[in-house]
């Protein structure tokens, strides 16, 4: 579990942009599923739409404040739920509890990277279809692990985020650590150095694999900081979440992206 419900990103930059929308929606899947989801869109865009990937828990309000902090930037931001099969499109419908093991569990468990995908393409499509030239993947957690995958080409991406996403092996599934032979869209990966949940040789590992594959990355560790560091009440580490917040942007900014300056 990353982030419980009454969890808020941090605030480290004045908005530069009001806010046009903030609205929760239901997206169709290719397979037909319907899902939930929540768009935040700037009155004034500036550079690539980003698709919010939550924690293990699906969408709550950190990540909904999430895309509005984004498009607070000047970036149309959309978060999706990965839910809807099995927990149905709502996810404000779903008592609190569901966030919490072992009830979370069953769905989980009925996860499949295919569902996952029809679900991240769909999030994809409805930002293109706002006019987004350019979509970048935020994931956090379970969901840094998906924005991994989504260097992929075939999801299309300029980009993809991840805050502490296990990259191994889970549960016989492959990671980000053994799909980077096909990942080529850049990667930017924020990784707690005192997070007792990835160790620090399994981070390598996946650096090493995405450096053997030639995909353009950037690994920054934060010594001290835990998993979860970015957030606002995580005392004690505003400086790790200030700095992977002005990276994030400066990732988001586009020219350096490619070449992921330090």
């Amino acid at each position: 579990m990353c982030y419980d419900a009454d969890a808020a990103p941090p605030a480290f930059t004045p908005p530069t942009s009001a806010i046009a929308e903030a609205t929760a929606l239901t997206l169709t899947a290719g397979d037909g599923t319907g899902f939930g989801a929540f768009l935040a869109r700037p009155e004034n865009p500036a550079g690539p739409a980003v698709l919010v990937l939550p924690d293990n828990r699906g969408l709550s309000g950190f990540y909904r404040k999430t895309a509005v902090r984004l498009a607070e930037q000047g970036h149309p931001a959309l978060a999706i739920d990965y839910f809807g099969r099995t927990a149905g499109p709502d996810p404000e419908k779903r008592p609190r509890e569901f966030g919490e093991l072992p009830g979370l569990l069953p769905h989980l468990l009925a996860l499949t990277p295919d569902g996952l995908d029809a679900d991240i393409h769909a999030g994809i499509d409805r930002l293109r279809e706002d006019g987004a030239g350019e979509v970048v993947a935020l994931g956090f957690c379970f969901g840094g692990r998906q924005a991994f995958r989504t260097a992929a080409p075939r999801f299309g991406l300029a980009g993809a985020v991840g805050f502490y996403g296990y990259p191994d092996t889970l549960n016989g599934a492959p990671g980000p650590t053994q799909l980077a032979p096909g990942l080529t869209a850049p990667v930017l990966a924020l990784w707690g150095g005192a997070d007792e949940s990835i160790a620090p040789e399994t981070v390598r590992a996946f650096e090493e694999a995405l450096g053997a594959a030639g995909c353009p990355h950037r690994f920054v560790v934060y010594p001290h900081a835990p998993h979860n560091f970015f957030e606002l009440g995580a005392a004690g580490h505003a400086d790790a979440a200030s700095d992977s917040w002005h990276r994030l942007l400066a990732f988001l900014a586009g020219p350096g992206r490619p070449s992921l300056p330090s």
